[in-house]
C-alpha cells in the first residue's frame, strides 16, 4: 500500500481472515467497509502431510493423511503479522478475526484443549494425530455406518444422501477406538481442528454449527442416539455424550475474545472478536456474493467442493450434508465434492512427466502445468483418444466410496503426456457434470456457476468446465476467497454487519461469466461425457469390484512388506 492510500485508510476498522488449508495457512487483512483487501501472508506447514511415516519416523499404512496441530498456530505466529504489515494498517484497527479449516480434520484432544500427539508418551502412535480430511483408512467403517443406518433407517442418513464418508468424524473416531482402543479412551474430546483453533485463539470452545451438520451428522437438533451407536460396537456407544457433544455456535456468532496470548502470537489487539469456526468450502460461498438459493460455488484446489444453498429441500444422491442454515441462515445449505481435482494434475506431473519434457518446460520458462495446457490447449476435442474416471483420492460425489480409483481407457503407442493431461482435467469437469446432474434431477435447481480457488488461473480448465457443463462460468474476484469469507464473517461477530447476507454485498466480489460454452465443443463433450458415464457406473454401480479387491492385494501386499 503506498503513502496516500495508508494515510486515507489509516482509520479503517479492518478484520483479518485467516484460511487453513491443506499444505499452508494464508491470512488476509481486510478493510470492512468495501471487502478490499490489504495485506496477504501465507506460512507453509513444517510437516505438511503426513501420509508415509510420523515425524519420528513411525510407518503410515496406505490412506492416511495426519498432520501436527503446532503447524496451525505457526500460523497464527508468522501469517498474521506478516500480512498486517503489508496490508500497512495499525492493529488498533483491527477488530476481529475469523478462521476456516479444512474438513473433516479432527484431532483427539484432553480436556483441556491439549492434543494427544503432544503428550511425550503417544508421539510415535498414528491416532494420537490430527486426521487430515483426505485421510481415508476408515472406510470400513465409514460402510458399517451405512449400512446399519439404512438397516434401522435412521431418518438423517437420507440427508447425507445415503452414504456416510470415510472422511467424516464418527468413521475416523471409530477407527481409533478399533484400531488403538488407548487412545479411543484417553481421548476426552473429539473435535474439528476448525474449532480447536478458534479454542486456542479466545480461550472458549465452541463447536461451530457447519462442521456438527456436514461432518458430524447433526441434524434436527440431535446426534445419531446411544443404541445406534452401540449397535456399531458397544464401546461406541458414549462417543457422543462423552466426547462430542458441546455447545454449539452459529456461523458469524461471537465465540469469544482474543486472549493474551493469541495477541502476542498474532500482533492484534487484545480482546477483539473472534468469530465461531467455519469450512473452508462453505465460508466461500458470501465471499462469492452466493447468498441466493441456486448459486453453486465450486472451490478448486486438490480437491474440489461444491456448496449451494436452496429454498428447496431435496434427497440429492451422493451429497456430503444437507443441513439448514449450514451455509446461510434460512436456506438448506448443499455440499458435495469431489476428493482429487489438483492433486490428480500434480500427481501426473510427477509420475508421468518424461525428463524430455522438463527440459522443454523449463527452456520455454514454463512450469511443468503450464508446459502441458499450452499443448493441450492446441488440441481439438476428443483428439486425444482418451476418457477417464477422477477417482484417484476416490469418489466423494455421488457414489461416496473412497475405495474407487482412477481409470484411464484409450491409451496407445502414440500417446503422449499432454493428452493424458488433458484428459485428466476433462475427467475432472465430467465428474462436476456428473454431480450438477444429480442436483437438477432430484428438484434443487443450479441456477448459476461460479468457480473460486487456486484453479481458476488455468484458462483451459476454466473453459473446459464450461463447455462440459453447458454453463456461463463466473469467477471469484478473489485470490484469497475462503480467507475473505472468515474475514467476512469476522466482521459480522463484531457487530459491524448485522448478517453474512449484508456483509457479503458489500463485501464479496464476483466476475461474472467470465467463460461461456462454445455450441461445438459442448456437442462434443456430450459424446465424451457419455462414455464417462458408462465407465463410472460399471466401475461405481454395475456390480464390478475389480477396485476394491486390487485394493484389498495391496493392503495385504503392504502388510506383508512392512510397509503398515
Amino acid at each position: 500500500m503506498n503513502a496516500e492510500h495508508a494515510e486515507r485508510y489509516d482509520h479503517d476498522p479492518c478484520v483479518v481472515g485467516v484460511d487453513f488449508g491443506t499444505l499452508s495457512g494464508r491470512a488476509v487483512v481486510v478493510r470492512v467497509g468495501d471487502g478490499a483487501e490489504l495485506g496477504t501472508a501465507e506460512h507453509v506447514y513444517a510437516h505438511a502431510v503426513l501420509d508415509r511415516e510420523l515425524p519420528d519416523g513411525t510407518p503410515l499404512p496406505p490412506d492416511w493423511a495426519l498432520q501436527v496441530p503446532a503447524d496451525y498456530l505457526d500460523v497464527l505466529r508468522h501469517a498474521v503479522p506478516e500480512a498486517l504489515v503489508r496490508a500497512g494498517v495499525r492493529a488498533d484497527q483491527v477488530i476481529g478475526i475469523g478462521t476456516d479449516f479444512t474438513a473433516c480434520t479432527v484431532l483427539p484432544v484432553l480436556a483441556d484443549g491439549t492434543p494427544l500427539c503432544e503428550l511425550p508418551d503417544l508421539t510415535g502412535r498414528p491416532h494420537a494425530y490430527v486426521k487430515l480430511w483426505k485421510h481415508h483408512a476408515a472406510q470400513a467403517q465409514a460402510d458399517r455406518i451405512t449400512a446399519l443406518a439404512a438397516e434401522r433407517k435412521e431418518p438423517w442418513l437420507e440427508r447425507y444422501g445415503g452414504r456416510i464418508s470415510s472422511e467424516w468424524e464418527f468413521a475416523k473416531a471409530l477407527q481409533v477406538l478399533e484400531e488403538d482402543p488407548e487412545i479411543y479412551h484417553r481421548t476426552e474430546r473429539w473435535l474439528e481442528a476448525a474449532d480447536w483453533i478458534v479454542w486456542r485463539l479466545c480461550g472458549t470452545y465452541v463447536r461451530n454449527a457447519c462442521t456438527a451438520g456436514y461432518k458430524g451428522q447433526f441434524q434436527d437438533g440431535g446426534y445419531p442416539s446411544p443404541g445406534y451407536l452401540a449397535a456399531l460396537n458397544p464401546d461406541f456407544a458414549t462417543f457422543v455424550t462423552g466426547k462430542l457433544e458441546h455447545r454449539i455456535g452459529q456461523l458469524g456468532e461471537l465465540a469469544g475474545r482474543l486472549t493474551a496470548e493469541a495477541a502476542a502470537w498474532t500482533g492484534l489487539p487484545e480482546g477483539i472478536a473472534v468469530c465461531v469456526g467455519n469450512v473452508d468450502a462453505h465460508v466461500t460461498a458470501p465471499a462469492a456474493t452466493a447468498v441466493e438459493p441456486g448459486r453453486m460455488v465450486a472451490i478448486m484446489g486438490t480437491s474440489t467442493c461444491h456448496v449451494m444453498s436452496s429454498d428447496r429441500q431435496g434427497a440429492v444422491p451422493g451429497m456430503c450434508g444437507v443441513v439448514e442454515g449450514g451455509i446461510l441462515p434460512g436456506l438448506w445449505g448443499y455440499e458435495a465434492g469431489q476428493s482429487g481435482v489438483g492433486d490428480i494434475f500434480g500427481w501426473f506431473v510427477r509420475t508421468g512427466l518424461t525428463a524430455e519434457y522438463a527440459e522443454r518446460a523449463a527452456a520455454a520458462g514454463q512450469t511443468p502445468h503450464e508446459y502441458l495446457t499450452a499443448l493441450a490447449a492446441g488440441q481439438q476435442v476428443g483428439e486425444h483418444g482418451l476418457v477417464a474416471l477422477d477417482w484417484h483420492s476416490g469418489n466423494r460425489s455421488v457414489l461416496v466410496d473412497h475405495d474407487l480409483s482412477g481409470v484411464l481407457v484409450g491409451l496407445t503407442l502414440s500417446t503422449r503426456p499432454e493428452d493424458i493431461y488433458r484428459a485428466l482435467l476433462e475427467a475432472t469437469a465430467f465428474g462436476t457434470r456428473t454431480i450438477i446432474e444429480a442436483f437438477e434431477t432430484a428438484g434443487v435447481p443450479v441456477r448459476e456457476l461460479i468457480i473460486a480457488g487456486g484453479l481458476t488461473r488455468n484458462a483451459l480448465l476454466m473453459q473446459i468446465y464450461a463447455d462440459v457443463t453447458r454453463r456461463p462460468l463466473s469467477l471469484i474476484a478473489s485470490a484469497q476467497g475462503p480467507a475473505l469469507g472468515a474475514a467476512m464473517h469476522a466482521a459480522v461477530a463484531a457487530g459491524a454487519y448485522p448478517d453474512i447476507r449484508a456483509a457479503a454485498h458489500a463485501m464479496g466480489k464476483v466476475h461474472r461469466d467470465v467463460y461461456l460454452p462454445d455450441p461445438e465443443r459442448a456437442a462434443s463433450y456430450d459424446r465424451l461425457y457419455a462414455e464417462y458415464r458408462l465407465l463410472h457406473d460399471h466401475f461405481g454401480r454395475g456390480g464390478n469390484e475389480v477396485m476394491h479387491r486390487l485394493r484389498r492385494i495391496r493392503t495385504a501386499a503392504s502388510a506383508r512388506t512392512g510397509s503398515l
